[in-house]
């Protein structure tokens, strides 16, 4: 019997690096200026950044720039 090919597992958190790339910032950058803004989980040495805290930060950063 074959196994059934699996669906991809929606992402509902990054990594710190993942993040950072996601966001097209270096992980200094990162750990500087964004990660003390969002709540992070933190188990032994994992950092996981939850999807929904990138996007809240990026709302509340956004602002409108008229040149």
């Amino acid at each position: 019997m074959r196994p059934q090919p699996v669906a991809p597992v929606p992402r509902v958190s990054l990594t710190r690096q993942e993040a950072a790339y996601s966001l097209g910032v270096s992980l200094s950058f990162f750990a500087e200026h964004v990660q003390p803004q969002l709540k992070v989980v933190r188990r032994g040495s994992v950092r996981l950044v939850p999807l929904r805290e990138l996007e809240r930060w990026l709302e509340r950063e956004a602002q409108v720039v008229i040149e």
